[in-house]
């Protein structure tokens, strides 16, 4: 049979099924499959908060999105052209999101009564078989009699053998899209190595579902999408709570600094206590506390010992740690607090992406407690984000708040990533002797920075006191003095403040330096924003965009920026947060776009956002 080979520019491709289906799994392999083609991509997992949802339900579907091309990516896509629905409810909700024309993948197993009922369909309705899909391109497969069939001559159970049905679907997606499937295998074989029923099953399902493609003739094309026009070097696919791992790996071996990472699982910041596990070989020490209050407190002890301190958390977890933060705080040592942010309040939506604690970060501790808030825009940018945290927290002696969110955490996108000999230095100097006229160790005297020394304990002669009651200005004993808690409160303040002094200056990432309209970002907004305002500035309108880094302080020439536009537009995952702090620092009336939905903002409703104020 003479097939046609049809070479796309960009596909959006989403697996949808129930959260025991492996659509995670099978999405992550495809993905790297594709990052070692070297198509550039951008992925958005979305998962329930549920370990295992009701089986068939709306509630329980799990899904994967990629977006791969030949040209640059910065977001996952819009809407898909390809939508796999493993049963019933995969595909009522996803459908809406779904192209006109698009493609439906239906394991037709999933849309029997049961799973029909399940997913709220009304009696006797079936969509894969009453013309309501017409507008799309609709793709029956019985992936679960298939793969039993596939694997007949196992002696496994009927359950145990559909759990290779994900496997099917990828070796279809494989043939479809013209791909090797070694990347896989090795996976299957790295995994599954010791379990040989279950390595060859899955084996078995994968070459079963590619074979299904190359020998059915309902099938007519295959597609292929180039390499990307990336700039020149070495990549690899990284998702955002690895690469935020790898960035405090790399800057306690710059810095020379131990790390120590004290944790309490939470959602979605779980992985990164699991990647670093993985590195002892890095001198990585980590340990899971019993509480949220027990980890930050080993923390500080760890951070106070001269190690880089760092503990992850999400929204609710930085809330109990809020009282530990306000003591280093006022003990001024350096200490890494990860904010992996998610829907709230409370425990809210675990697993669904929100951009909610940035008043929290700002404002959540009793007193004036000021602290640097540095955040993180793609999973690849997590790296040096985190890295720059370190290197603000151990040159101006302070704790810093680190800002990611589900959605970079989870996400993932090709990574440039540095040599060691390009990473930037991180400068640590301990006070480890008195100098000539000192007759003791004043530990709150500080240097042109308001930074005070970093002395170790157990270092003979520098012996001080600490604790979380106020200090006394330079000699750091305890004091009740009005004037001078005024004074340190200030002091502790302007240190911060200071740091704008240590931080690059704000660029734009987009667009002219004056005109009608400035889309100010931060976070994980920064891909629908980047591509909204390049559609509009290739139209010919006068928009730009940029985005933060240091959301505390902000970069000194950031007023000036702001003031260059006739209109600034605040886009956020919340119910305006920045938006209520640039108007108090800069009197701005910036306007605000937001959505709170556990998603993210698309492309396609910011860039009608933006016309409204054009």
């Amino acid at each position: 049979m003479i097939r046609k080979q049809e070479v796309l520019d960009d596909v959006v491709i989403k697996f949808a099924g129930d959260s025991g289906d492996g659509m995670q799994l099978t999405g992550s392999q495809f993905t790297n499959n594709t990052a070692l083609l070297g198509i550039d991509l951008a992925t958005f997992p979305d998962f329930p908060a549920e370990i295992r949802a009701p089986q068939g339900t709306l509630p329980g579907v799990s899904g994967y999105q990629l977006r791969f091309s030949s040209n640059p990516v910065f977001t996952p896509g819009d809407l898909c052209d390809v939508l796999v629905a493993m049963n019933a409810a995969a595909l009522k909700t996803n459908l809406k999101q779904l192209k006109k024309g698009g493609k439906i993948i239906a394991n037709t197993d999933g849309f029997d009564s049961k799973n029909l009922r399940l997913a709220n369909y009304p009696d006797g309705v079936n969509p894969i078989e009453n013309n309501s899909l017409d507008n799309y391109e609709l793709i029956k497969i019985d992936v679960t009699k298939m793969t039993r069939e596939a694997l007949k001559e196992f002696v496994m159970g009927t359950k145990e053998k559909d759990r290779a049905k994900n496997m099917f679907v990828l070796g279809f997606l494989y043939w479809m899209y013209n791909r090797d499937m070694e990347s896989t295998i090795h996976f299957l074989k790295e995994k599954f190595g010791k379990k040989d029923e279950i390595l060859n099953s899955n084996l078995k399902a994968l070459q079963a579902g590619y074979n299904y493609g190359d020998t059915t003739e309902t099938f007519t094309t295959t597609y292929r999408v180039e390499k990307a026009k990336m700039e020149s070097g070495t990549y690899r696919s990284i998702m955002g709570n690895q690469a935020l791992s790898y960035g405090l790996i790399a800057a306690s071996q710059v810095s020379g600094l131990p790390l120590f990472l004290g944790s309490y699982p939470i959602t979605p910041a779980s992985d990164i206590l699991h990647e670093l596990a993985r590195h002892k070989n890095f001198g990585v020490k980590t340990f899971q506390a019993e509480d949220e209050i027990a980890a930050i407190s080993s923390v500080i002890g760890a951070a106070y010992g001269g190690q880089l301190g760092v503990t992850t958390t999400s929204g609710p977890g930085m809330a109990l740690k809020a009282e530990a933060m306000g003591l280093a705080v006022m003990l001024e040592i350096p200490l890494i607090i990860c904010d992996i942010q998610r829907g709230g309040p409370s425990t809210g939506l675990p697993t669904k992406t929100e951009q909610s604690d940035l008043l929290q970060a700002y404002y959540g501790r009793n007193g004036e407690c000021p602290m640097p808030v540095i955040s993180a825009c793609t999973p690849a940018d997590c790296f040096d984000a985190v890295y720059e945290a370190v290197r603000v927290a151990v040159q101006h002696m302070t704790p810093v708040i680190f800002l990611s969110d589900g959605y970079i955490a989870n996400g993932a996108e090709p990574w440039k990533f540095p040599k060691s000999d390009q990473l930037p230095p991180i400068h640590v100097e301990f006070k480890t002797e008195l100098k000539i006229g000192e007759e003791k160790l004043q530990p709150y005297l500080r240097d042109e920075k308001l930074v005070r020394p970093w002395a170790v304990p157990g270092t003979v002669g520098l012996e001080h006191r600490i604790g979380g009651l106020e200090k006394e200005n330079i000699t750091g004993n305890v004091s009740y003095d009005p004037e001078n808690h005024q004074l340190m409160v200030k002091i502790r303040q302007q240190k911060v403040d200071k740091i704008a002094e240590y931080i690059p200056e704000q660029k734009l990432d987009n667009g002219p330096a004056k005109g009608k309209l400035l889309v100010l970002g931060w976070g994980s907004t920064y891909g629908a924003i980047k591509t909204a305002v390049q559609d509009l500035l290739s139209e010919g309108h006068s928009v730009a965009h940029t985005h933060l880094r240091y959301l505390r302080p902000f970069p000194k020439n950031l007023g000036d920026m702001l003031k260059s536009y006739e209109k600034v537009l605040i886009p956020e995952i919340n119910n305006g947060q920045l938006i209520k702090i640039i108007r108090d620092v800069y009197f701005v009336d910036a306007i605000g776009y937001n959505k709170i939905m556990g998603i993210p903002i698309t492309k396609t409703e910011l860039v009608e956002e933006i016309r409204k104020h054009l």
